[in-house]
């Protein structure tokens, strides 16, 4: 007579679960939990020259990248009447600034290229490429003449290295910042990574300082004439400069710690014909791109909402306002100027403080800060802006340079911390460029049709709000990464000490989980007060 399965008798007497799967499942959770402690080897203790010298190469070109930006913004209205036609001033402000867009729409067309490319070949080289390029488009506006000269090449060819520059800017933030993150201790990674938008911010200082000194001295008819190209062509030197100091890189420790993990797999898969298929599809850009929008897609939206936030502020700021307060509130040109220079400077000083507190405090909590007071100060600032004068619009400049700091602070180390070793520069490169392409770049020109379109000068307010309620989403979905390893990677500390230490409370943290699942062997009814690992867990170990 056949008979069904009989139903599961309790626990026998002392603990242990009848049924031999459940006792091996349990046995091999054990077992991995035991293996989780660290080991010396697994922990990274910086080297500090190296360090050093990979937060000057990148700051560099940070700087480079926004020198150009400042002294774009500062002689827009100039550049309009270089380049375009005389007919309307208020359309040469808006041909200037579409040029200006133009260069962001193809920023991730240069991440799609750069981004993998830094993934697969190694930071350095990228880095030193997007140098060369950013420094040879920048100088080459410097020599090139004006509509009066050849007519309407002159636009077009500044169109040209507008894209240029756009272009290999797709691979420039997004690799620094790696770059950085990867050489940062844990414990400091936001103190140093503000170190990258320090060198943004001290290169729109320069440019735009340069700028207002020029037109102080040579008036505007001077600027229009010669003065102008001035500033792009220091932009050789810089390059030459920023060049030689990257050449000079490291290779980052995570990725020759991915690249050797890379290599044991590819010869695993060679000892076995029908895995190196898989193997091969995994490591190349199409494997990659497919991985990063398949099982990365949230951490990328994240990345683009805080991206957003933190661009639109910065291009609103650094790019449209030195033209709003001229061309559409009729202040005067050296002391709007002087004003968002100040607040430049602002920036400069408080940055580093802000990446420290970062490091103290997480990053999470001042992504919240800022989102927030952007959405209730932001019309407050623009009426204190349109009031006129000098005190009252430099409270406002003074209101958006510290909403603005708090997010340049701390983006640096946050972001790619979002993303695993092996797919972090392009993951960052495609997020961050398709997130300032679509809405940080064209800011200056919405902003500025917008307000010649609905005739309201609070329009740059609006702006700044939805981007601080888009920002504020995304950071209640951030997970908090401050203090804590890159995803893939080993803990980064600076002394051995710091790396004996976090071997034993990591030994520490094995043992209490191992006594956990112990006790659910030992005691299995008790599961209520100690649950089981969940699939998260699982992909972990």
């Amino acid at each position: 007579m056949t008979t069904g399965p009989k139903p599961p008798r309790g626990p026998r007497r002392g603990g242990w679960p009848h049924g031999s799967a459940r006792t091996d499942q349990l046995i091999r959770t054990l077992l991995r939990r035991r293996k989780e402690s660290l080991a010396i080897e697994d922990v990274t203790v910086v080297d500090k020259p190296g360090m050093r010298r990979a937060v000057a190469a990148t700051a560099i070109g940070n700087t480079m990248e926004w020198f150009d930006f400042g002294v774009y913004a500062y002689v827009a209205v100039t550049l309009g009447r270089v380049f375009f036609p005389a007919d309307d001033p208020a359309t040469q402000v808006v041909s200037t600034f579409a040029t200006f867009a133009v260069a962001f729409l193809v920023r991730p067309l240069g991440g799609l290229v750069f981004g993998p490319l830094g993934d697969r070949i190694g930071r350095r080289r990228v880095l030193s490429t997007t140098m060369i390029m950013m420094a040879a488009g920048t100088f080459a506006v410097g020599l090139l003449p004006g509509y009066d000269a050849i007519g309407f090449a002159a636009p077009l060819l500044l169109l040209a290295c507008r894209v240029v520059q756009g272009f290999s800017t797709g691979g420039e933030y997004a690799g620094a910042t790696t770059y950085i993150a990867e050489f940062a201790p844990d414990q400091r990674r936001g103190f140093l990574g503000s170190w990258l938008d320090f060198g943004t911010f001290i290169g729109y200082s320069l440019g735009s300082g340069l700028v207002t000194v020029l037109t102080a001295a040579i008036g505007e008819t001077g600027m229009v004439d010669w003065g102008w190209r001035v500033p792009f062509l220091v932009a050789g030197p810089l390059g030459l400069i920023g060049l030689y100091m990257r050449l000079r890189l490291e290779e980052t420790p995570a990725f020759q710690q991915e690249a050797e993990r890379a290599a044991e797999a590819a010869e695993a898969a060679k000892a076995h014909g029908d895995t190196l298929p898989i193997e091969e599809a995994r490591q190349s850009g199409r494997g990659r791109l497919k991985e990063i929008f398949t099982r990365h897609w949230q951490a990328v939206l994240i990345c683009m909402g805080l991206v957003l936030m933190y661009n639109v502020t910065n291009y609103m700021v650094t790019s449209y306002l030195p033209t709003f307060m001229t061309s559409t509130l009729g202040d005067d040109a050296t002391t709007a100027q002087v004003l968002v220079l100040g607040t430049m400077l602002f920036v400069v000083l408080a940055i580093t403080v802000v990446g420290r507190t970062s490091d103290r405090w997480g990053r999470r909590p001042l992504f919240l800060f800022g989102s927030v007071g952007m959405i209730v100060l932001a019309i407050p600032a623009v009426v204190l802006i349109r009031e006129g004068g000098v005190l009252l619009p430099a409270i406002g400049c003074l209101i958006l340079g510290a909403m603005l700091v708090t997010f340049a602070g701390t983006s640096a180390a946050t972001l790619p911390a979002l993303f695993p070793t092996r797919l972090r520069y392009g993951a960052l490169s495609i997020s961050y460029n398709l997130s300032v392409s679509l809405f940080g770049g064209t800011t200056p020109l919405l902003a500025s049709w917008l307000v010649a379109t609905t005739h309201n000068t609070l329009v740059p307010a609006f702006y700044l709000m939805a981007a601080g309620v888009i920002g504020l989403i995304s950071t209640v979905f951030l997970h908090e990464t401050a203090g804590k390893p890159l995803r893939g990677s080993g803990p980064m500390v600076e002394t051995e000490e710091e790396a004996r230490t976090a071997v034993a409370e990591s030994r520490t943290e094995a043992g209490r989980h191992a006594r956990d699942v112990w006790i659910r062997l030992r005691h299995p009814w008790a599961g209520a007060g100690h649950r089981e690992a969940g699939p998260q867990e699982e992909e972990e170990e």
